[in-house]
């Protein structure tokens, strides 16, 4: 009876999570409404996020998604997949490095590769499942953000989160609006004429995006 009783609270806790941290950012916009003009997708086997512009590849950038694979069960770090929206950016102004938690700057900055830290920084795109199989993203607080662990990058790194370069990410953000469409995949990114098509993160990086200087989150995630 206990264990029934625990399995009937979750399921009336989790939608009111979802409801609170919803009112929290005023986020009751449709995924259809918002940056219709920009995609982002993410793959989890070449470890890059590439941005679309009006359907053209603007730029591409090496990433680190979860080291717990993929998934959407709570609790289980791992990285979702399937389409997503931008729900909020949080962040606008900070400067590089500027570490947050519980989605607030704490006023801290850390330069890339600080030894011994792995907090969220720089900026946050937070995303919101659109799927059955990824309706649990918003509420684990999968999001698009920077980290200081930057020598990670190109490698599965991450508790869950989509892990970006601080530059990379702020450039991203100051691109992209909320709305904008994102899609988490396991595959490689689909090849597009003029670029030769895409190699793994080792071999290619967009011209505008520099290679990480060698080659986590978890409070979200």
């Amino acid at each position: 009876m206990p264990f029934i009783i625990r399995i009937t609270l979750l399921s009336l806790f989790t939608p009111l999570l979802l409801a609170t941290l919803r009112a929290e950012i005023g986020a009751d916009t449709p995924s259809t409404k918002g940056d219709s003009r920009h995609e982002i997708i993410v793959s989890v086997k070449d470890q890059q996020l590439l941005l679309k512009t009006d359907g053209k590849v603007e730029a591409l950038y090496p990433v680190s998604t979860s080291k717990f694979g993929i998934g959407d069960r709570l609790g289980s770090y791992a990285t979702p997949l399937g389409k997503f929206f931008v729900r909020m950016k949080i962040g606008m102004g900070q400067p590089l490095g500027a570490v947050f938690r519980s989605r607030r700057p704490t006023g801290e900055v850390l330069k890339p590769n600080a030894p011994g830290r792995d907090p969220i920084v720089t900026r946050i795109l937070w995303l919101d499942g659109t799927e059955a199989g990824n309706r649990n993203a918003f509420g684990r607080g999968i999001y698009i953000h920077g980290t200081p662990q930057e020598s990670a990058l190109g490698r599965p790194a991450s508790y869950g989160c989509i892990r970006m370069r601080s530059k990379d990410v702020a450039t991203l953000c100051d691109r992209v609006s909320t709305g904008a469409m994102v899609r988490i995949i396991n595959d490689h990114l689909p090849e597009r004429t003029g670029w030769g098509g895409f190699l793994n993160a080792n071999r290619l990086v967009a011209a505008n995006t520099r290679t990480p200087e060698s080659s986590g989150e978890k409070e979200a995630e």
